[in-house]
């Protein structure tokens, strides 16, 4: 129907009838909205604002109009900084003022929460803040009032200073199942906040704890190395001037043992200072052939001295390799590769070797322990540089742990294998290569 015809079908009604008309759609209008308030019945509206001074200052009026209850998210801390600068903090403590409960969620690390806590206690203790992991990143800021009443507010630029120039779209709803399901994602983050706020503790007070039982471990191990050294030197001294067989089996006997308790108080002493990244390495300039004689040679005689059934080979090589290392160190770990090969091995030999290898365009030198004795036991095998990873009644299974952490901290690598052939094991290292000089 054209509008001259609407227009000339409403002058012919005369002013009563078209006054009846509008009284009767007015009465029909006003009698659905009774039914719907007695019913509980209540039309949901959902608005769309483009405007981020409308947004905002409906997010106001909303949080003004609360009579119970104000849940608010903050997608960052400088939403939230935005807003106390506009006087969002003056607004809750109008509402808190008439009894009505404040809760606001950030998304901000444990240090940032701290602070603004502190602030607002001084100024609005009755609000309750908890921070969000940040993990959890967004750019939308809710505002549920009552559970009835929800607006989200985009951040379309957090950089900005202001809240107008940061703000996006918004949408307002006064759907009681939206608010709803608003306010169950706020209570979700309320206790995952909560949550992660005492494991957070609980990891202090572990950390502390920890902290406090390597202390008292490291002091153990210093306190116990401290005897041990006058035990073993006045045993020597005694066992020189015996003459008695059996007496001095006797005191070798007590020696082995002394030896023994010094290299676990040596282990642990170890083990406390990479584990509190406290090693510190000597370096020098190393000739690792020459090192290596002097601890074979020494090997050699232990292994006669023990009446042990097998042979140790080393050896010597056209070219020395020079390193870069910490000596004491280097023979520490080159002296527990060589006592777990004796210790695993009742009969047969151990060969050690050096040589050179390439890797990425650098140049390092190879040190390999090979025996032919038990080998690895496949449990072990995957996890044999951890710490107390052993299966044997000797020792606490913190040598190959020790060397692996000694060996990186010089930029080099440990290695450790089975043999091909089913009989003994293979250990070994690497270090940079400084040089190489023929002999």
């Amino acid at each position: 129907m054209s509008r001259i015809k609407i227009k000339s079908k409403i002058m012919k009604l005369s002013r009563r009838e078209l006054l009846k008309k509008v009284y009767s759609r007015m009465h029909k209008l006003v009698t659905k909205t009774r039914i719907e308030e007695e019913e509980g019945i209540r039309s949901s509206n959902i608005m769309i604002i483009q405007n981020p001074r409308e947004s905002i200052k409906l997010a106001y009026d909303v949080i003004e109009s609360a009579k119970q209850e104000v849940l608010r998210i903050f997608p960052s801390i400088h939403a939230f900084r935005r807003q106390v600068r506009m006087g969002i903090m003056h607004l809750f403590k109008d509402v808190v003022k008439h009894g009505i409960k404040v809760r606001v969620l950030i998304h901000a690390d444990e240090n940032q929460i701290r602070q603004i806590v502190n602030e607002v206690m001084l100024v609005l203790p009755e609000i309750d803040i908890r921070a969000i992991d940040m993990s959890l990143n967004t750019s939308i800021g809710i505002v549920v009032v009552d559970r009835k009443e929800s607006l989200i507010i985009e951040t379309r630029d957090d950089t900005k200073d202001n809240s107008y120039d940061a703000s996006g779209l918004a949408a307002y709803s006064n759907s009681k199942q939206i608010a709803l399901s608003y306010a169950s994602i706020f209570e979700s983050l309320w206790i995952q906040a909560e949550l992660y706020k005492q494991l957070k503790e609980a990891n202090k007070q572990l950390k502390v704890h920890d902290k406090m039982q390597k202390n008292f471990i490291n002091l153990a191990a210093h306190e116990l190395r401290t005897p041990i050294q006058p035990i073993i030197g006045l045993t020597e001294i005694v066992y020189s001037k015996i003459q008695n067989t059996e007496q001095r089996e006797l005191l070798d006997t007590v020696v082995r043992n002394a030896k023994r308790l010094q290299r676990v108080a040596d282990d642990i002493i170890d083990v406390t200072t990479i584990e509190s990244q406290s090693l510190k390495l000597n370096k020098e300039q190393l000739n690792l052939n020459d090192l290596m004689t002097n601890i074979i040679d020494d090997y050699k005689t232990r292994i006669v001295n023990g009446n042990y059934k097998m042979k140790l080979y080393f050896k010597p090589f056209k070219q020395t390799f020079l390193v870069n290392a910490d000596k004491e160190r280097i023979v520490e770990v080159i002296s527990n590769l060589l006592g777990n090969a004796i210790k695993f091995t009742k009969e047969g030999e151990i060969f050690v070797s050096i040589g050179k290898k390439e890797d990425n365009n650098n140049n390092y030198v190879l040190v390999t322990v090979r025996d032919s004795g038990e080998g690895v036991d496949p449990d072990i095998l995957p996890k044999m540089f951890s710490k107390f990873i052993t299966k044997s009644f000797e020792g606490l299974g913190l040598g190959l742990y020790i060397s692996k952490n000694i060996v990186e901290a010089h930029g080099g690598k440990m290695l450790g294998k089975n043999n091909d052939n089913g009989i003994g094991a293979e250990f070994g290292f690497t270090l940079p290569l400084k040089d190489t000089k023929t002999l």
